[in-house]
């Protein structure tokens, strides 16, 4: 009888459930937006109840979607956002909203840690970023005491969701070593990192530790009958996105790199190399047992879509009253235009910065004569080079470029954008079938954990397959090298000038 799995992506941008089989096909999905919650700017918080209804409802409209039996399920991966904080009190209950990782308001907490970052970097090797759980704990303790004061367990995205298929509270080691607390030496939770944040009364609020294809229980009686699943279903430990998406692309090795092009700008390679303090990068525990070296930052598509919001509210509305998607609008635009045709430099740091972190988003080179399209352009253009100053990162660790990109996130889906990535990256970028990578990635633990397959190199041959390759064009490489020069040349000139622009913001503020 064929075997299938249930992923539940817990995502920043969009939740998915999605059905596959053993052989990587993907039969059925169903998709909500994360609902964010945003009622103080910079603060991003999820309704964990209206999430698991949510949830629910996905479950039930994916199996609908796969036209399969729920009995079929052999296995349940749940992946999840990396950072952000998913709270439950002593009862294992919900008490207060989840923390998304786009959330910013303890950037200034984060700056301080970071620069006493040497002390606790040969522990966790990771730098540290606002939306860190034990920098967000911080936070919690020093402004909603309350709140703080009631925490019974800490967990990831994922494992909330796993939480209440279960009843069961674990958490797993790929989020928990990207999420600065944990020794990636001993690979246990490190009372130090503790002290270093403030927060060592959470250590002990931290769940045990499971593997990705580990077994953490079985579906309850209660989320059976929520989510039209059948009871006894086993739940394995699943993988932090990132982790997924580059399984799900068949990233086994520093030959290829995972790229994710999404609410995040992640770029990724797994080896047994580890990144130095000074690189500016982070470390984390793959699935397959090596190192994962991260180049990462909110400064991705988030910033495409908010400028269609900002430029483009006309175009929309005219392109939803013809049925169509604005994307498939812009889908033409960029075939019919080039590297040349915007000479707008734009940096995408509207949710984050990847360089100094009072940077801002900006436009740079506007004229009267600018159009709207050149500024779209450049934001497209402007995702890519804050793709490819963190791929450079990469590469200067590995000393070599990789032999192909695989690519995934939102961006995949624009033919156009691909071959721009490969054009300012000058690599090669290649695709996989699967629409959903983060799924796929979940279900090939899944497919390991419940021994469909020896290991993971095995499911991954059997599970991931190539859809194209898309090759670099070396006339537009070059005229995107000029302009990816002007780019840094621009970034390193305003360096001494971001905070002097915050405090002057901060000052109107006040007035």
């Amino acid at each position: 009888m064929d075997k299938y799995f249930l992923t539940i992506d817990n995502g920043g941008t969009n939740t998915k459930a999605i059905v596959f089989d053993e052989n990587g096909r993907q039969l059925g999905v169903f998709a909500f937006p994360t609902m964010r919650i945003e009622e103080t700017s910079g603060f991003h918080e999820i309704n964990l109840h209206d999430l698991w209804d949510s949830i629910c409802d996905a479950i039930k409209k994916a199996i609908s979607n796969a036209d399969i039996n729920p009995e079929q399920i052999a296995g349940i991966s749940c992946v999840g956002h990396g950072k952000g904080l998913y709270m439950l009190d002593k009862n294992k209950q919900i008490f207060a909203n989840g923390i998304l990782s786009t959330d910013s308001r303890a950037v200034d907490l984060a700056t301080g840690f970071e620069n006493n970052v040497d002390k606790i970097f040969s522990i966790s090797r990771q730098h540290v970023l606002p939306s860190q759980s034990p920098v967000l704990l911080n936070w919690m303790k020093n402004n909603k005491p309350d709140v703080y004061s009631n925490i019974g367990y800490v967990l990831s995205a994922k494992d909330f969701v796993r939480t209440k298929l279960i009843g069961d509270i674990f958490q797993e080691f790929g989020d928990a070593s990207g999420n600065n607390i944990l020794n990636l030496e001993t690979q246990k939770y490190d009372l130090k990192l503790f002290e270093f944040f403030g927060i060592t009364e959470m250590y002990d609020k931290m769940p045990p530790l499971k593997k990705y294809d580990e077994l953490c229980g079985y579906v309850s009686v209660e989320a059976a009958s929520q989510t039209g699943l059948k009871a006894g279903i086993p739940v394995f430990g699943g993988m932090f996105d990132i982790d997924a998406c580059s399984v799900g692309t068949g990233v086994l090795n520093e030959d290829y790199f995972s790229v994710i092009v999404g609410t995040w700008n992640i770029n990724v390679f797994a080896s047994n190399k580890s990144a130095n303090k000074d690189s500016g990068l982070m470390n984390s525990i793959y699935p397959t047992g090596a190192n994962l070296v991260e180049a990462s930052s909110a400064t991705s598509a988030g910033n495409l879509e908010m400028t269609l919001q900002s430029l483009m509210s006309e175009e929309i509305k005219n392109a939803n009253e013809n049925h169509k998607s604005i994307y498939d609008i812009l889908e033409d635009f960029l075939n019919h235009t080039d590297a040349k045709f915007s000479r707008v430099i734009f940096f995408p740091f509207l949710y984050g910065s990847n360089v100094n972190p009072d940077a801002e988003g900006a436009y740079i080179g506007i004229q009267s004569s600018t159009t709207k399209s050149a500024m779209v352009r450049a934001v497209y253009e402007g995702i890519v080079f804050a793709h490819r100053y963190h791929i450079e990162q990469l590469v200067k660790v590995l000393d070599h470029k990789p032999k192909a990109i695989r690519l995934s996130g939102g961006g995949t889906n624009s033919k156009a954008w691909v071959q721009m990535f490969s054009d300012i990256l000058n690599i090669p970028i290649q695709l996989v079938e699967a629409t959903e990578i983060g799924g796929l990635g979940g279900a090939i633990g899944s497919a390991v954990g419940s021994s469909v397959y020896p290991n993971i190199e095995t499911a991954i041959k059997k599970m991931v397959h190539l859809r194209s390759e898309t090759l670099p064009n070396s006339k537009q490489s070059a005229i995107y090298d000029q302009k990816y020069q002007m780019y840094l040349k621009l970034l390193n000139s305003l360096d001494n000038s971001w905070r002097d622009l915050k405090t002057m913001q901060e000052g109107l503020e006040q007035e």
